[in-house]
């Protein structure tokens, strides 16, 4: 099924907590839930289909609706990491076109750091995966994961960690125009060689920061789109894949966009070169350089140059990214950072994007995220959006 014209994105909502002191998992669901509804001037007695991953337990497609009194004849709770929330706009947009529901709300919270949790810097779970006997006792952690793939990046291609930098200096540009931001000073390619080295070749201003937050997403039918008074942001294109470790045959060179964007651009009907700007998510700046390359926003091997020089910058280089700042400067709740890039990607789309960091004329746009590990099992998830 071809989704091009067939769902839209009629309202968005992104919480500004950073810290969520005093604010229940549930509470933030239902904040965003409520602001994105209100965003597309719909309410609660419109949904009906909810979708969500799975922040904690308790939570999900049975108690969430429960809280906000939804009656939704269709629910999904698929999670696949840091690409869940764009997997789930493929799906909700999915089941809107083939008329399993009319108005689709996605919901995303997280209070890790309120609840002492520090997901970035614990040791990845992989209990019940079919490889922990083999991977559980060198007790792996995200950043060293990460770091594997830079480094073979830079034996492949001569990246060079002043360019993986410059990923970082594009994120901080953009952060100092959000008032909600958690990290809104710029910073210089020195600042981010200077930081502390946490896994070779990655220093701490390569990584994400640390927050609570959370977002939410209304898809509509189109004739519901076109009587909202609102942008009217279609999800042109869409699609998944995921990576295995295949029994210990890893190819570090690639991830899994390398498939799912091209599906998607198919279905979407354009090219790379029509994007006017990225949301991709960065949990590191390696995570970038890798999925620019693997969508085809640049050639393989190719993205260091690619980003350097403020080639990320809104107004300065080739392809403004998370003009936000993105999960690099601005909001990385939990593991789930997905949410964020499509919430910037609509405000592009719309033009409301901050004026400093808006693109001109932002006909196509695409949000792409990685769950899991880029060095092992992950999903990537690309998603187009047009503006009509």
């Amino acid at each position: 099924m071809s989704l091009n014209g067939q769902a839209y994105i009629a309202g968005i909502y992104e919480h500004p907590t950073r810290r969520a002191d005093g604010i229940s998992l549930a509470q933030l669901h239902a904040d965003v839930a409520i602001g994105a509804l209100e965003d597309a001037g719909l309410t609660t007695r419109d949904v009906d289909g909810y979708f969500c991953a799975s922040e904690a337990p308790g939570l999900g497609p049975l108690n969430v609706p429960n809280y906000l009194g939804l009656k939704p004849r269709y629910v999904e709770s698929t999670d696949t990491g840091g690409s869940a929330y764009l997997v789930l706009v493929h799906h909700a947009a999915q089941a809107v076109a083939s008329g399993r529901c009319n108005v689709a709300l996605i919901t995303m919270g997280d209070t890790q750091v309120a609840e002492g949790l520090g997901f970035s810097l614990g040791g990845v779970d992989s209990r019940g995966a079919p490889e922990a006997p083999f991977s559980g006792p060198y007790r792996t952690f995200p950043a060293g994961m990460y770091a594997m793939v830079a480094r073979r990046h830079m034996y492949e291609y001569g990246t060079t960690s002043e360019q993986l930098a410059w990923v970082k200096v594009a994120a901080s540009h953009h952060a100092q125009h959000n008032p909600h931001a958690l990290m809104r000073n710029v910073v210089t390619v020195e600042d981010v060689l200077n930081s502390p080295l946490v896994a070779d070749p990655l220093h701490r201003l390569d990584c994400c920061v640390v927050t609570d937050g959370g977002g939410a997403v209304v898809i509509t039918r189109p004739e519901i789109a076109r009587s909202l008074k609102r942008p009217l942001v279609k999800v042109a294109g869409a699609s998944e894949f995921v990576k295995h470790n295949e029994g210990g045959k890893v190819d570090l060179t690639w991830s899994a966009g390398r498939y799912s964007g091209p599906r998607a651009f198919e279905e979407a009907g354009c090219k790379p070169s029509d994007i006017k700007y990225a949301s991709l998510y960065d949990s590191f700046t390696i995570t970038v350089i890798m999925q620019l390359e693997d969508i085809g926003l640049c050639e393989k091997g190719k993205g260091g140059k690619f980003v350097a020089d403020g080639g990320l910058i809104s107004g300065v280089g080739k392809m403004p990214f998370n003009t936000d700042g993105g999960g690099l400067c601005s909001n990385h709740p939990g593991n789930r950072g997905g949410m964020t890039k499509i919430l910037e990607a609509v405000r592009q789309s719309r033009g409301e994007a901050h004026p400093a960091v808006q693109v001109p004329d932002p006909n196509f746009v695409v949000a792409h995220g990685t769950g899991g590990t880029l060095s092992g099992d992950h999903c990537g998830a690309t998603v187009i959006l047009e503006r009509e």
